[in-house]
Order: C-alpha cells, then structure tokens, then sequence
C-alpha cells in the first residue's frame, strides 16, 4: 500500500528568469519536476548543486522531466539583486527556467524556502506527475542517487497501452491468451 504524500506547495515567485511565462507546479503536471533552489553565493551551490541542475536537464527528456531553478536568497540580500542573478545565469549558462523566492515581508526567509521548510542551500525537490512532493534534500545529494529517484518518478503513472479484451473474453485477433500466443 502507498502511503500518501503532501500535494507539493506552490513555488511564491517574484520574478522569473529564462522563460517568457510564468512557472507553476499546476503546468507541469505530468512531468517530474527537479527543483534546486539556490543561492549565487553559496559555494556548495556553485560547485555541485547548479552543474547538477544543469546534467539533469541535460539527461532527462524535457516532455518527462521539468528542471526548475529557485534563487532562495536569506542573506547578503544588498548584493544578491535580480540584476546581478542575471549576469551570473548568463555567465554559468543556466537554460533552465530560474525563479527568484518571494522575499518575506516580516524576516530573512524567503516564501518558498519557508514553506518547504529548508534548511539551507542547496535544497533539492522531487515532485512527481501528480504534483506531490516526493523528496526534499538538503545539500549534496550525489548524482546517481538523484538520477535513480528521477528515473523511478518518472517510470510511475505512465500510460500503459493495454490490448482490449471482447466482452466474451476471447483473445484478439493476434494476441496471446493463457494458451499462448498465436503465430
């Protein structure tokens, strides 16, 4: 029996990068979507977590898998400007849609880093078709571990092309039955 998991909350942008429309969970139903959100300042980030982002778009076809960037900011907020993410996502060659956290009004965490209760960046997030939320990591998730769990998500809900069966349950032309299977 599968245990039920949490419709995943919806990401609270301010801004998006490298997309012409705006990105919601609701759109990319039916696809996995990775998210990794991020900090241009966060070493971590730069050296594992974007160049991780970047294979997996790479890796996984966009119709099955949607990857999403998340600028999570929650500290150096003077420098880290929609400005200067720009520059840094042309200079890493970022593709991939990337959206900038809703700052919060009232303290340092950012909306969507509060709602999905991050510890830090990199956070990584797993969503499956249905839009629920699957895993959520925080820092170095190592890329055959990330790759299985993609690749598992993605295996689950598929349209599975079964032959029909007449009324009288009698095989179709062609197809095999528990006698076997027709030449």
């Amino acid at each position: 029996m599968a245990w039920p998991h949490p419709e995943a909350p919806e990401l609270q942008v301010s801004q998006w990068l490298n997309t012409d429309t705006p990105v919601t969970l609701a759109s990319l139903r039916g696809r996995v979507v990775v998210l990794h959100a991020f900090q241009m300042l966060c070493p971590t980030c730069v050296s594992h977590g974007l160049p991780q982002a970047k294979k997996t778009r790479q890796l996984f076809a966009e119709k099955d898998v949607a990857v999403i960037g998340l600028h999570s900011v929650f500290e150096h907020h003077d420098v880290m400007t929609p400005a200067a993410l720009d520059a840094f996502v042309r200079e890493y060659r970022l593709g991939f849609p990337i959206g900038i956290d809703r700052p919060s009004p009232t303290g340092i965490i950012p909306a969507t880093m509060r709602d999905y209760q991050w510890q830090g960046t990199p956070s990584t997030v797993l969503i499956d078709r249905r839009g629920r939320l699957r895993m959520s990591h925080f820092g170095v998730i190592d890329d055959m571990a990330l790759g299985a769990a993609i690749g598992q998500l993605a295996a689950e809900d598929v349209p599975t092309h079964l032959i029909a069966q007449p009324a009288d349950g009698a095989p179709p032309d062609g197809a095999c039955n528990d006698n076997g299977c027709p030449a």
